[in-house]
């Protein structure tokens, strides 16, 4: 029998080795960088990755975090949103976290207020200081 604990905590037993890889690979896995954290819903390709300059395409849905309600989706509006990343189009928290993303990942990412929109909030959807939480599908880049 091997044993072992997923990033969770959770002990696992099982029979075959196999099963670990697999099971592994099935496990959120949790990465931060600076004031975001990538949660892995689903693992892309492991080798492409996004660089500085580069156009972007993503699906997207916004959360405010501590209340969970939505406030923005590109899936509701059957529209991928593009944009170039690491050039401040966007917020620090998607120019940080979608450039650690791999083609094909989905993740979450969960923002700290000082890598979404601070102090000022967002018009009247994002509240001053809010942290965020965007599910992210990255499409093509």
């Amino acid at each position: 029998l091997h044993r072992f604990y997923d990033a969770m905590g959770r002990l696992h037993v099982c029979k075959e080795l196999s099963y670990i890889f697999l099971l592994v690979s099935v496990i959120l896995v949790e990465t931060v960088h600076g004031g975001v954290t990538i949660e892995t819903k689903h693992a892309g390709d492991g080798k492409t990755f996004p660089t500085v300059g580069k156009s972007v395409t993503v699906h997207y849905t916004g959360y405010l975090a501590d209340t969970g309600v939505k406030f923005d989706s590109s899936k509701d509006r059957d529209q991928p949103f593009i944009f170039t990343l690491g050039v401040g189009e966007v917020i620090k928290c998607w120019d940080e976290g979608i450039k650690q993303m791999s083609k094909g990942q989905i993740a979450t990412l969960h923002c700290s207020a000082d890598f979404a929109y601070g102090a000022n909030g967002a018009g009247n959807l994002i509240p001053p200081n809010a942290k965020l939480k965007f599910e992210i599908e990255i499409v093509d880049f």
